[in-house]
Order: structure tokens, then C-alpha cells, then sequence
């Protein structure tokens, strides 16, 4: 939560979650610090794994930050998240600690999955985040049996589902959310459409222009925003979550967005199919100096605020990696810790 000090300097209490009970300018200064906290985390781990201090797959999530934090913005601690391989966005939207995400991706025993899971497989039970996932749509069905287990509890919790483009295309997609409508689930299913489904743009491999329109299927709400405004991002999640918590079933939300990187770091090939002229006109649509505009110009904060806060985050990313690196590596001898589970007293196998 983001508060003042009697001296009118913006301060940061221990908390990276939505501030949901607080003022309008606690909330909309949190969101811009968390677009921050998600660009400079990624843009950092792209140079360290360019420089050979981080290994494995990697999936950048710059660029389209405006969506993670928009959505989350109108998530409680007890809403539950499914994310996807490009992941680090929605993790530290929703309020996860960036030494422990640090650790993870220098595969470090303090790590979120103990240094296990890496960048594509991150979890975290008590933040209701129910994992980042490598297999495309595969988060679907997961976030509606999420919401199953909602409506048989009978609370008032919401699932968030994050996918891209290319996931809209699978069976997951059409299983799961006729399954959710059907039944009435509390999901709100977020297209993250950066236009490519890993190399191929999406003229190619969907007829439609909007993929929400796929919700007329379901018989469901469905609606396109742009993805790169975080304040449309908010009041159309908004709208969703609260149609979900009443009762009123799922919806679609499209967010039209752009990753500023290739779909994976560690292919140097991933590129592909994407010129530099497109890429350079969509950073123009940059959502970070965007939202920066909007808030000094409504003098919710002073560009000197703002970097204020930019700098708070670049202690603590600095922070992280120094805690990474310092961290143990996972023991060998607990190289299949949790992979299997005990069986429950008087079961036999």
C-alpha cells in the first residue's frame, strides 16, 4: 500500500497486493508502481540471462504490463489466479515477493518451487495463485474447476484466467469455458492477444478480428479493450469480477496488447515474423509513460513521485538479485522432496 508522510513523499509499506480498502490515489499509485515493478523485473532478467546468470526458458512479459496490473487491481488476497508461461506479470500483480520470484529463476532453494519449477512454473497457494503453466490453454480448465470448487463452497471468490491468442485456438479454450458457462462458474477468462501465437500473427491462424467474439458462443459476456490502457484494463475487469461475485457467471475479457521481445529469450530465433518498424510503433503505445501522463495531468502525483517510486523499485529489484545470488542452490538428496506424497494412514498400495 502506498501512503504519504507529513512531508508530502510518496512511502511504501511491506505489502505489494492491491491496496482494494484505501483511497482512489493509493490504488492508481499502486498501479503504477506495479507496471514498474514488472517492467524493470523482466527487463532485468532479460539482460541476466543474455549474460549467462540465469538459465532455462524465459518469457518476457514487457510491454504488455498494463493488463496484469489492470486485472489485478480488482483481485482480493482470496481470489484465485491462473497464469501461463509468460507469467512474472500476474505473479507480481497479484503480490508476490520479488526475491522469492528472483530466487526461483536463479533456481535457488529460497525460491518459490525451491529453485524446482524456474520461470514457466511458478506457485503460490497463499497468494490464490494456482500456478503458471507451460502448456498453452492448459490453464483453462484449471481455472474453472477452480471456480467449481468457489460455487460448491458457496463464497464469494473469482477466478482469473490469463492466456494468449493462440490458446483462444484449443480445445482447452472451447472445454473449458463452455463448462464455466454451462455451470455458472465465477471466471473471468483474460485473452492476453499480443497479435502472435509464438510466430504466427494472429490474421493467420484466426479468422475473427476480435476474440471476444467468441463469447457469443457461450452465450457469455465478451469484451475487447485496449490492452496497453491499464484504467480501460481495470473498469472492464471490474465490471466482470462483479458480475462474477454475484452470481452472474463468466465472461470474456480481450486485452490488445503487444510483447516488446520475441515469444521466448532463450530462442534466439523467436522473432520471427515480426519487423521492426511494427515493434517500434506499438513501444510508442509504451503503458507505463502513458498512465505516467494521466496521473500528473489529473495531479493525482508529480513526475518527481513517480520517479520517486520508480527508484523504490529498483532498490528492491537490486535487492532481489543480491538475495538470489547469495541464496543455496536446492540439495541433491531433495531432488524428489514433493514429487511424491505419503500415503494417507490405512491406505495400501
Amino acid at each position: 500500500m502506498i501512503q504519504q508522510d507529513g512531508g508530502g513523499a510518496v512511502t511504501t509499506a511491506r505489502t505489494h497486493a492491491a491496496p482494494l480498502i484505501g483511497s482512489e490515489r493509493d490504488r492508481l499509485l499502486w498501479m503504477y508502481k506495479t507496471m514498474q515493478r514488472i517492467r524493470l523485473f523482466d527487463d532485468r532478467i532479460v539482460r541476466l540471462f543474455n549474460s549467462g546468470r540465469i538459465t532455462g526458458a524465459l518469457h518476457s512479459y514487457v510491454g504488455e504490463e498494463a493488463v496484469a496490473v489492470g486485472v489485478c487491481a480488482n483481485l482480493r488476497p482470496d481470489d484465485y489466479l491462473v497464469s501461463t508461461h509468460r507469467g512474472h506479470g500476474h505473479m507480481l500483480a497479484k503480490g508476490a515477493d520479488m526475491d522469492r520470484m528472483m530466487a526461483e529463476l536463479f533456481a535457488k532453494e529460497t525460491g518459490y518451487c525451491q529453485g524446482k519449477g524456474g520461470s514457466m512454473h511458478i506457485v503460490d497457494m497463499s497468494l490464490g495463485i494456482l500456478g503458471s503453466n507451460g502448456i498453452v490453454g492448459a490453464g483453462i480448465p484449471i481455472a474453472s474447476g477452480a471456480g467449481t470448487a468457489i460455487k460448491i463452497r458457496g463464497t464469494d471468490q473469482v477466478v482469473s484466467c490469463h492466456f494468449g491468442d493462440g490458446a483462444s485456438n484449443t480445445g482447452a479454450f472451447h472445454e473449458g469455458i463452455n463448462l464455466a458457462a454451462t455451470w455458472g462458474l465465477p471466471v473471468v477468462f483474460v485473452i492476453e492477444n499480443n497479435l502472435y501465437a509464438q510466430f504466427t500473427p494472429q490474421r493467420m491462424h484466426t479468422k475473427v478480428v476480435d476474440l471476444a467474439v467468441r463469447g457469443q458462443a457461450y452465450d457469455i459476456p465478451a469484451v475487447s479493450v485496449d490492452g496497453n490502457d491499464v484504467l480501460a484494463v481495470s473498469e472492464a475487469a471490474g465490471e466482470a469480477f462483479a458480475r462474477a461475485r454475484s452470481g452472474k457467471g463468466p465472461s470474456i475479457l480481450e486485452c490488445k496488447t503487444f510483447r516488446w521481445f520475441g515469444h521466448a529469450i532463450n530462442n534466439p530465433g523467436s522473432n520471427l515474423g515480426r519487423d521492426q518498424a511494427e515493434i517500434d510503433a506499438w513501444k510508442l503505445k509504451d503503458p507505463i509513460p502513458r498512465f505516467a501522463k494521466v496521473l500528473v495531468d489529473r495531479g493525482i502525483a508529480t513526475e518527481a513521485e513517480l520517479e520517486g517510486l520508480k527508484r523504490v523499485v529498483e532498490e528492491e529489484l537490486e535487492h532481489s538479485i543480491a538475495f538470489a545470488e547469495a541464496s543455496p542452490s536446492p540439495k541433491p538428496e531433495d531432488a524428489l522432496r514433493h514429487v511424491y506424497s505419503e500415503l494417507p494412514e490405512g491406505c495400501e498400495l
